[in-house]
């Protein structure tokens, strides 16, 4: 029996909106208007911090292997992730999306299904948005809102040359995790009887379908009165973003090969993939992790927390950034993370 489509022509824009948000719930006080009028209205004491983001299919997803529900969830996730690493908390979502007329209403139900279940699980409210049509597949832009007060806000310049670095989590789950999905697909595309091999796969593909923003260590640093000094999330890989927090901060960094938190699973498949893991946390990208500094200070309040890794510390910015490896020699940090400007020659 042939799946139901319903043509997105059947509804309208206006039918297709308010078909889509009817299940989202207000969660949010500062929200005194949302979806449904010309405009949302918002009301906030503390200050406001805004971030967007654009998912463009082809560039960044490939729905070959991509669930449009765990797309929607990915879609909100990466953008409070970025709220997480200014140190607020996220509040509310702007959402736009453009469409080729090969999505079904029931498809684009399904994204907004997974934009729903992020939206509950980070309570932030669905105010507004928009839905064009697309000659080039799916397009998602999201843009996100969130509060803090002024002693609250995180930036990425703020390091200083004593402090301790730190990373929540562990790294190059979803570069292994990506590169699991594409072998299978290649194998599929010569082979189309062929059945994927992900059995034993599972953390790498959450990891790399279905990412977590880290709102769970921003509440406990709260609760623990630890306010970073400088804070990025990790979305290009950890040796870029050490760069980032470096550059701003003038400092530069020494990072330790033995303090990296990297997943047994991690291990064991950048082995199968004959690549170095180390590398695969450097470089790999797409952890959305939260890699920040602290004032030796606060060093006895987070040095047996589980989920957050002591990894190096600042240093001048003539040491520039160093890899300690795990042979005691001292190597120059390269930061080779995605670009994603770049063209293909």
């Amino acid at each position: 029996m042939a799946e139901k489509r319903t043509e997105i022509s059947e509804l309208g824009e206006f039918g297709l909106i308010e078909h889509l948000t009817s299940s989202f719930q207000t969660l949010q006080p500062s929200t005194v208007l949302g979806v449904g009028d010309d405009a949302a209205i918002v009301k906030q004491t503390d200050n406001q911090v805004i971030t967007s983001d654009m998912l463009i299919e082809g560039v960044h997803f490939d729905l070959s292997y991509m669930p449009l529900k765990h797309l929607g969830f990915k879609a909100i996730a990466v953008n409070i992730s970025d709220i997480a690493a200014m140190n607020a908390i996220p509040s509310q979502v702007v959402v736009n999306i453009g469409l080729s007329n090969r999505f079904s209403v029931e498809a684009v139900t399904e994204l907004y299904e997974g934009i729903r279940l992020a939206c509950d699980a980070y309570q932030v409210d669905l105010i507004g948005g928009d839905t064009n049509a697309s000659r080039s597949g799916l397009i998602i832009s999201v843009t996100a809102i969130g509060f803090a007060t002024e002693s609250e806000i995180v930036k990425r310049s703020g390091a200083g040359e004593s402090d301790i670095l730190c990373v929540t989590g562990d790294l190059g789950a979803s570069y292994l995790g990506l590169q699991v999905l594409e072998r299978e697909k290649q194998v599929y595309m010569s082979n189309p009887d062929m059945q994927p091999k992900l059995e034993g796969y599972d953390y790498l593909m959450q990891r790399q379908l279905r990412p977590e923003a880290r709102m769970d260590i921003i509440h406990e640093l709260r609760g623990l009165q630890i306010v970073p000094t400088s804070m990025i999330d990790i979305s290009d890989g950890l040796a870029s973003e050490v760069f980032h927090l470096g550059s701003q901060s003038g400092v530069g960094f020494r990072v330790y090969e033995d303090k990296l938190p990297i997943d047994k699973v991690t291990y064991d498949t950048a082995y199968e993939f004959k690549i170095d893991a180390t590398t695969c946390a450097l470089n790999g990208g797409e952890d959305y992790e939260l890699l920040f500094t602290i004032s030796q200070s606060d060093f006895e309040k987070i040095k047996d927390h589980a989920d957050i890794h002591l990894i190096g510390h600042a240093q001048k910015a003539s040491a520039g950034f160093e890899l300690a490896t795990k042979g005691g020699n001292l190597v120059p940090i390269q930061a080779q993370g995605w670009n994603h400007m770049k063209k293909d020659n």
